[in-house]
């Protein structure tokens, strides 16, 4: 009896998890929708959600098949085999490859047209997301078989740190660097405007929402009852608090800093939270915020990337960060439970990204080149609520009956 139930706990096990996913999407809104100026607030809500909408549609008919080849083109009957459990494992996986475009907005924010962005977020969750998503986890091409053989373990990433957020990282780099920075960002004299968050209060909470939720992100990769373990949970945890700690001591108590610490943190033990020791997990995840800080400096005032929530450097780096780690701190020799290889975690890290960058300048370059991608001059400073949704967050002039 309790195996023809098993189906069923699952069922139940991975949706929950996908429920837990599908709520951090408000947590990726309300983080961009604190960090933006008071004139794109209501785009970063809508976008996030558009975006959403579009991968859904895009990972349905096309994306999941070419990461697992499944189609949906068959019967009810026989869509709702073992309880559904093939749907709701793609309602699970449909919400990490919509973290993608969720990723990408944060670094393209306030100058980006919309329907251009939701194209390329259906061209990046139907071919690029999960053909990277498909070497990784679902062993397509032999990749994996490969650097078995050549390396003695294959690429191991439990959660997504670099399938996930590296892979969306880079291709926001991609797309920030073909848009170019905000009007005024930079003078000609080299001088940094700061564009300071506008709601430190939603911006925190927008951490909150996605820390509560990157547990389910976590804990349910699993994806089976059985498989799941403790381990992860308190990784997740660990490295979570070494990321905020991290980030708060060499942020100087900036609140921005300090609640996308814990997300650095949460970003980097994706990959190794199966397999690393609790204190390798703080080790991670306090190299991870400290990472964030300095990077996210560095990029906005050195490099002159107009990265506006950091995404590069907090889903880029970080996420590559722990992909690698994973191969460090899940040794048999630092606590961890083994069967991993660094030069399998360096070379399929390397490869995410890579898949990752060239895919995104290939898309993001083909809409600029035909239809455009960014606001004019005069609609960026009017900015997008204005443009685009015609009305802002909190209009001041009330309607007269």
């Amino acid at each position: 009896m309790e195996n023809a139930t098993l189906p069923v706990n699952d069922v139940l096990f991975i949706l929950i998890g996908a429920v837990m996913v599908l709520a951090m999407h408000a947590g990726f809104a309300f983080l961009e929708v604190g960090t933006v100026r008071k004139k794109n607030q209501v785009n970063a809500l809508v976008k996030i959600l558009a975006d959403l909408s579009v991968s859904t549609l895009a990972y349905f008919f096309i994306g999941y098949g070419v990461a697992y080849g499944t189609s949906f083109l068959a019967d009810a009957q026989t869509l709702s085999a073992n309880a559904g459990y093939e749907l709701v494992k793609f309602f699970f996986l449909m919400t990490f490859a919509a973290a993608i475009p969720a990723i990408i907005s944060g670094g393209i924010a306030e100058r980006a047209r919309f329907n251009p962005q939701l194209a390329a977020s259906f061209a990046i969750v139907g071919f690029i997301y999960p053909f990277f998503e498909g070497i990784a986890w679902n062993g397509n091409f032999g990749v994996q078989e490969w650097l078995e053989a050549t390396t003695g373990a294959k690429f191991h990433d439990f959660a997504g740190s670099v399938v996930v957020h590296a892979v969306g990282g880079w291709i926001a780099l991609a797309a920030v660097i073909l848009l170019g920075a905000r009007k005024g960002r930079y003078t000609k004299d080299g001088i940094v405007s700061a564009h300071p968050p506008s709601n430190i209060p939603f911006l925190a909470l927008g951490s909150w929402i996605l820390i509560v939720g990157w547990f389910g992100f976590n804990v349910m990769s699993a994806q089976r009852i059985e498989a799941i373990t403790g381990l992860v949970a308190l990784n997740s945890l660990m490295a979570m608090v070494g990321g905020t700690l991290a980030a708060l001591i060499v942020g100087r108590n900036d609140p921005g800093f300090a609640y996308n610490g814990p997300l650095a943190g949460l970003v980097a033990i994706c990959a190794g939270s199966d397999i690393v020791h609790p204190i390798g997990a703080l080790a991670i995840g306090s190299v991870a915020g400290a990472m964030f800080v300095y990077l996210f400096i560095f990029t906005q005032n050195k490099l002159k990337i107009d990265d506006v929530l950091g995404v590069w450097p907090l889903h880029g780096i970080c996420g590559a960060f722990g992909g690698i780690a994973a191969g460090i701190f899940g040794m048999t020799a630092l606590g961890g439970l083994g069967g991993v290889s660094l030069s399998a975690q360096l070379m399929g890290t390397a490869m995410g990204i890579t898949i990752a960058f060239v895919g995104g300048y290939i898309v993001y370059g083909l809409i600029k080149a035909l239809i455009g991608i960014r606001l004019t001059e005069e609609e960026e400073y009017d900015g997008a609520d204005m443009t685009i949704h015609r009305i802002t967050a909190t209009p001041e002039r009330e309607t007269r009956w």
